[in-house]
């Protein structure tokens, strides 16, 4: 999708009803059972959020960031992921963790103006964390510096999200050591699966819906 249509397309996107847990469930690993977000909300997760940027490649088609996460003694070491993390007391709101976040993560400050829809909360169980996705835009590539959080950066375009072999299957090893075959998004030979894949598949029914009209 060109940068320009992608950016036509924002005051449509922002009417959309999301998917919701059905979408997300699409590409969740098959151990993962669909739950209730009221019964996770109660259970007092740690809440946290992540940003979705999107941005124009030199071809002037929308990409967005993606992050390998360093390798450290944790449940999401070394796993792809978007920028982002766990609210801390001084943020007032999840947006504002979000714009922390990935401040601190790849150098890029945005202003919470940029940022145009939430999808739904996606619950992490090895971590507890409930995730809040916003997707936000950027009107050129940005300038990214990562810190030691972040071992790597990639983008994909929006439109890799479309292409048949993008979701595959794919053996990942879990939090707990195991490894099992679970649905994936594939990017430059990079496997995107989990929370974030799951964020990616009701994003990519969100542009699918518009698409149609």
């Amino acid at each position: 999708m060109l940068f320009t249509d992608f950016k036509n397309s924002i005051p449509k996107l922002q009417k959309v009803i999301l998917g919701g847990v059905k979408e997300q469930f699409r590409l969740a690993p098959s151990y993962r059972k669909p739950y209730n977000l009221t019964k996770i909300k109660a259970s007092n997760p740690t809440l946290a959020s992540v940003l979705i940027l999107f941005f124009p490649d030199e071809h002037n088609l929308t990409s967005f960031i993606l992050t390998k996460r360093a390798n450290y003694d944790g449940h999401h070491a070394k796993q792809i992921s978007f920028p982002g993390g766990k609210k801390i007391p001084n943020d007032a709101n999840l947006v504002e963790t979000a714009i922390r976040e990935t401040k601190e993560e790849i150098g890029i400050q945005i202003k919470s103006q940029a940022i145009f829809k939430k999808l739904t909360e996606v619950y992490i169980p090895p971590s507890n964390f409930l995730a809040y996705p916003f997707l936000a835009v950027l009107e050129s590539k940005p300038d990214c510096t990562t810190n030691y959080e972040v071992e790597e950066l990639l983008t994909a375009s929006l439109s890799d999200l479309f292409k048949k072999d993008t979701v595959q299957i794919r053996e990942v090893q879990t939090a707990t050591g195991s490894v099992v075959k679970t649905p994936c998004f594939v990017f430059d030979n990079q496997i995107v699966w989990g929370a974030t894949a799951m964020m990616l598949s009701e994003l990519r029914s969100l542009f699918a819906f518009i698409s149609l009209k």
